[in-house]
């Protein structure tokens, strides 16, 4: 495995956890200073679950501390987007929003880091099987929500 094509992916799943560029970076560097603290891992060939399951911990953590900065504008990252893209990304975010933590993750994991299947469910430590079923169910909510939402500005129009 090339771990310098997983540093970016483990990079958006604990900037998706934290909202702060630079406290994912901080976690980011940490999860794979962690990693190579324990060579033992990289011998068992697991070692993306390994990975995936130190950044989990590590925002889990993020999230105990007190925070001892506020949030401020300076913490966001700028983006510049097109209006459409605007709509698209505020769209998305709505929808996301109405998830549970655990979906907003499979989700993020699956889908925008393009995680396998059998190494998300040893991850999470249910089957292939049941872990399909629960993508299946996310993505169907997702499509009732888009669908609501594309109604609601049929009428509006």
């Amino acid at each position: 495995m090339n771990l310098s094509q997983q540093y970016d992916k483990i990079y958006r799943y604990c900037f998706f956890h934290t909202r702060c560029q630079e406290l994912a970076e901080d976690l980011t560097q940490e999860t794979f200073l962690r990693y190579y603290q324990h060579p033992q891992y990289q011998s068992t060939g697991k070692e993306l679950q390994y990975l995936y399951v130190i950044a989990r911990n590590l925002c889990i953590d993020t999230y105990r501390k007190p925070s001892a900065e506020p949030l401020s504008e300076e913490n966001m990252p700028v983006v510049s987007v097109q209006d459409d893209d605007f709509i698209t990304h505020v769209a998305l975010r709505n929808a996301l929003s109405e998830l549970t933590a655990e979906e907003r993750e499979l989700i993020l994991l699956r889908y925008v880091n393009e995680v396998p299947v059998a190494v998300m469910s040893q991850l999470y430590g249910i089957s292939r099987f049941a872990l399909h079923r629960k993508l299946k169910a996310i993505l169907a909510k997702l499509r009732k929500h888009f669908g609501k939402e594309a109604d609601g500005y049929e009428t509006e129009i």
